[in-house]
């Protein structure tokens, strides 16, 4: 989709501060970081969110946690632990919509995932 952030992102037409990169996926980091360590993940071609897989995004998904686990080491959250989350759908938060999956950790982050 020509005019979506994170495919403008994937073709370096925004700069962004890329992490990690092969044919399939890109992973930078997040411009308003949750965490010490805010990682988004995602696949090159668009696909709007979880509900709407095409075979090829699908592949390359499946990749996402062995992805995130690397980074992970490389970024030293391994050991004391770390998140991969996908929101999917305005209620669920995504304010983005090509599917992403957030890599955060470097500090304590509780067991609830929502306020109240």
């Amino acid at each position: 989709m020509s005019d979506c952030l994170f495919c403008r992102i994937a073709r370096k037409e925004i700069p962004s501060a890329v992490v990690y990169e092969d044919d399939e996926l890109l992973a930078f980091k997040d411009i308003g970081p949750q965490a010490p360590v805010h990682l988004l993940i995602i696949p090159k071609a668009h696909c709007e969110g979880l509900n709407d897989l095409t075979p090829e995004v699908e592949k390359a998904a499946a990749r996402i946690p062995a992805v995130a686990a690397k980074l992970a080491k490389e970024f030293g959250v391994a050991a004391s632990g770390y998140r991969l989350l996908a929101n999917s759908g305005h209620d669920s938060g995504q304010t983005v919509f090509h599917l992403h999956f957030h890599l955060l950790g470097g500090k304590a982050l509780g067991g609830k995932l929502c306020q109240g």
